[in-house]
């Protein structure tokens, strides 16, 4: 099992529920308004006067098979618009309950 962390401007939500759908990803948890800044270019997301855009995340544990068309179809998002963001994160799961 993996872990996929999706960070993503909200202006991406619709793209990224929709994105979970097709690819029948059922379980999943969503966290609005995270606040941050891209590593490279990304601006800061803070919700503040100077920064008013967020990010929102979502978080899924998926079978080893779901991660690589994830991260195409994150790669292929990110793609549409470079300025607002989208960015994957996998790590592995050792045990669940």
């Amino acid at each position: 099992m993996k872990a996929v962390f999706i960070v993503f401007n909200q202006a991406n939500t619709e793209r990224v529920e929709y994105m979970l759908h097709k690819l029948e990803i059922r379980g999943f948890t969503f966290f609005e308004q995270v606040q941050g800044v891209g590593s490279k270019t990304g601006e800061p997301r803070r919700g503040t006067h100077t920064w008013p855009e967020m990010n929102s995340a979502v978080i899924t544990v998926v079978e080893e098979d779901k991660v690589d068309i994830i991260l195409k179809t994150v790669r292929k998002l990110d793609s549409r618009n470079k300025e607002i963001g989208v960015r994957a994160f996998v790590w592995n799961i050792e045990q669940t309950v």
